[in-house]
């Protein structure tokens, strides 16, 4: 089975902020793939489905960001899931433009809490995630206010061209074709 997480914060205050792109990630792919999130286990709001031959959960950790790898590790542990095989995070990215996404192997935190909680749960910086673009913060802000912020309507158009690109990345990925999703998909759009 191959874990698909995408990082956020449960609440309806939340919904649609940057740093909520995560979960709406994972509700599009549940979308289009009719997976149902509707098990509430591991601490996540969970839905189990097949995209592409692959059974796959999905998941949507609700202990707040910085303390998302609490969920992840009890799924990761409960499912026995590799997670430097078979598990893809999704999440926010303050340096990519709106409409930008990344797709990497592994890597560090890069200061992101949720992404530093998932490491020293799961014990590995060596998983899969894409990052999808929320833009920088405005010179001033706090950087709280900035990601709990709602996009412009012009920046929501481009995050939702951006969710596709995570959709399709991820399916990739699954398959096997990380190096494909990377050439796919993290050449910098054209502003």
């Amino acid at each position: 089975m191959f874990l698909i997480v995408g990082l956020g914060n449960p609440e309806k205050k939340y919904d649609k902020t940057r740093h909520n792109i995560g979960f709406d990630t994972i509700d599009a792919l549940a979308d289009k793939y009719n997976i149902s999130m509707n098990e509430k286990k591991h601490k996540a709001l969970c839905g189990t489905g097949v995209i592409d031959g692959v059974k796959v959960l999905l998941a949507k950790p609700q202990t707040y960001m910085n303390l998302s790898g609490d969920s992840v590790a009890e799924i990761v542990n409960f499912y026995k899931i590799d997670p430097e095989e078979e598990m893809i995070v999704i999440f926010d990215d303050i340096s990519l433009a709106p409409g930008n996404i990344r797709v990497r192997k592994k890597g560090s935190a890069g200061g992101h809490n949720g992404i530093k909680s998932i490491i020293a749960r799961t014990g590995t910086q060596n998983f899969m995630r894409i990052k999808v673009g929320v833009g920088e913060k405005p010179a001033g802000w706090d950087l709280a206010d900035h990601v709990l912020g709602h996009f412009s309507r012009e920046d929501r158009a481009l995050v939702e061209d951006a969710i596709k690109d995570a959709e399709a990345a991820a399916v990739l990925m699954m398959q096997g074709q990380v190096d494909k999703a990377m050439n796919d998909f993290n050449a910098k759009k054209q502003e």
